[in-house]
């Protein structure tokens, strides 16, 4: 309900302030999915409408507890928006709110009221944040739509205006920016969509007038599918097992002096691109997209200490991310609690963690030898805490650490400067090089011991994989459409076929060799029984000297995990 007439003059005080943060992210929670769905820039992850709605989210959840003064309710805004911030547009909507948020604490400090001035200077401190925030900004994306938003806001406080008028401004300039972003990005223009970073960021403002002004939110569109992503140009063709260049998301938390951060940031130009840093005082939410995920992270560990690292491989985001989002449900349905810690009581013992997605991975690597399995794999990487928290639940000693995929390698890594325990990482590629790495653990040896032989054991399996394209692209086996099964060997790509079975087969065919005696199959959650039979058929009949095992592992995505030995 509009409050018009309350309060005179009109002013953003810290009441109004929150209900606007509360209802824009029941906003952005309604809007998330057409929001998701209008993402193709500068990936086609479609996570833009999930991540704005998480990052939100953290805020409102900093918001228990805090009085309803100006200077503290601004202070938990900022912090909140800069430790929940997720992906790209979420740290830029991060550093949007905390360019905001602390132009109205300075005021309220210096007793001003925070009228329609004092709001245009922060919607002009929020565009400037996010701009300063980006390495490399882009016009037709969310800088544009707060930049030619703040703008039309100062000019009409400037002339006088009262805040619905500054307001009311903001918002129809804000609009008419965002309706003209495919004009400024072709990649917008040929998918026939607007910048969503842009529509999720006008929503804050159209909650703002639903508060001080009594008019109704938007209601959310009709969902379709979302734009097919452009097929990969010739600039940015398929490398190895990569579906698009600058495959993966990295962000963490980073301690570091502002005086280092400039060169952090430069630092991160020569190996990424989609590069946001926002914060200050000691600490920094950092961004990147990147093909080097190391490199990413030891620039942090150059200037600071990097934490809350979180890896992500956007060639299966887009499939996965519509099931990972949800609003806490019923009492036992959310995620379990991370293990509780533990003393050390058997200082010279060692166990092991894993990395594992499935109920049958989790049983093998259990039967195994593993002691806890950390929920995680392609396309839902665990958090360096997660990882730790599993470590720490352990009495040992000595723990060695699985990480069963690329992505999480770099993260695990992060675990030993955590804990008192002694921890070595095997980087195991995936689940079938850490089900084979097991066959030289002893609990008798140390971390390092268990780590040289298990490294050894890891490196003696072949591993190869099926799974399904999620866009358009070119790779050395030929080109690929949204939908094709892509068999991938150690050398990437190795077969696109249109089903499962054929893609299965060709890079069976591509990675067997004389050598090989054993053929391990991990089934996922989507295997085929039929298309499991041809390829036990296939094998037998083009490689008769392979035994085959068939188990069920149940993991998400990839129907097929094969491991020859």
């Amino acid at each position: 309900m509009g409050i018009i007439g309350a309060m005179s003059p009109l002013t953003l005080d810290a009441a109004v302030l929150r209900r606007v943060i509360v209802g824009y992210h029941d906003a952005l929670s309604e809007h998330r999915e057409a929001i998701d769905n209008l993402n193709v820039y500068p990936v086609p992850d479609g996570d833009t409408g999930t991540n704005m709605t998480l990052t939100v989210r953290s805020v409102t959840e900093g918001l228990d507890g805090i009085d309803d003064g100006l200077e503290p309710l601004c202070q938990a805004v900022a912090h909140g928006a800069l430790m929940g911030a997720r992906g790209n547009s979420g740290v830029i909507l991060a550093q949007i709110l905390r360019g905001f948020s602390s132009v109205l604490r300075d005021a309220a400090s210096a007793g001003e009221d925070p009228d329609a001035p004092v709001v245009a200077r922060a919607l002009t401190a929020a565009s400037e944040g996010a701009y300063t925030a980006v390495a490399r900004p882009v016009e037709g994306t969310i800088l544009t739509v707060i930049r030619e938003a703040s703008e039309s806001a100062r000019a009409v406080a400037d002339a006088g205006g009262g805040l619905v008028e500054v307001l009311d401004a903001a918002c129809t300039q804000g609009y008419d920016a965002l309706e003209r972003t495919p004009g400024m990005l072709a990649v917008l223009a040929e998918a026939g969509v607007v910048d969503a970073g842009g529509a999720g960021l006008l929503l804050l403002l159209d909650a703002c007038l639903a508060e001080l002004d009594g008019r109704p939110m938007p209601a959310p569109p009709e969902v379709a599918a979302g734009p097919a992503p452009a097929a990969a140009s010739a600039a940015h063709p398929v490398e190895e097992s990569s579906i698009a260049d600058l495959r993966y998301e990295v962000m963490f938390l980073l301690d570091a002096p502002d005086s280092s951060v400039d060169g952090f940031k430069q630092a991160w130009t020569e190996v990424g691109d989609s590069i946001v840093v926002v914060g200050g005082d000691g600490i920094w939410n950092c961004h990147i997209h990147t093909d080097d995920i190391g490199a990413a992270i030891e620039a942090g560990i150059a200037v600071g200490r990097p934490h809350r690292i979180q890896v992500t491989d956007l060639l299966d985001q887009a499939a996965e991310h519509s099931e990972s989002f949800m609003a806490p449900g019923p009492a036992g349905d959310e995620s379990p609690p991370p293990p509780e810690a533990v003393e050390i009581t058997e200082a010279d013992r060692c166990s092991v963690v894993a990395v594992g997605a499935g109920e049958g991975v989790r049983d093998i690597l259990t039967s195994m030898g593993v002691s806890r399995v950390v929920a995680g794999g392609q396309s839902m990487n665990p958090s360096t805490a997660e990882l730790l928290a599993a470590v720490d639940s352990l009495p040992t000693g000595h723990v060695v650490v699985l990480p069963n995929n690329k992505n999480i390698i770099p993260v695990a890594e992060q675990v030993d400067g955590g804990t008192e325990r002694t921890v070595t990482v095997v980087p195991t590629r995936s689940v079938v090089e850490g089900v084979s790495s097991l066959m030289a653990f002893s609990a008798e040896s140390t971390a390092a011991d268990n780590a040289a032989g298990m490294a050894e054991a890891a490196a003696a399996v072949t591993a190869a994989e099926v799974t399904q394209a999620v866009r358009d692209a070119t790779s050395a086996a030929g080109p690929i459409s949204e939908g094709d099964w892509l068999g991938i060997g150690p050398d990437g790509i190795a077969a696109v076929e249109s089903d499962v079975a054929a893609a299965a087969t060709a890079v069976l065919s591509a990675v067997i060799d004389d050598d090989h005696e054993l053929l391990t199959v991990l089934t996922g959650a989507d295997a085929d029984e039929a298309a499991t039979e041809t390829i036990i058929s296939h094998v037998g009949e083009h490689h008769p000297e392979v035994e085959v095992e068939v188990t069920e592992g149940g993991q998400p995505l990839y129907p097929y995990y094969f491991g020859l030995e």
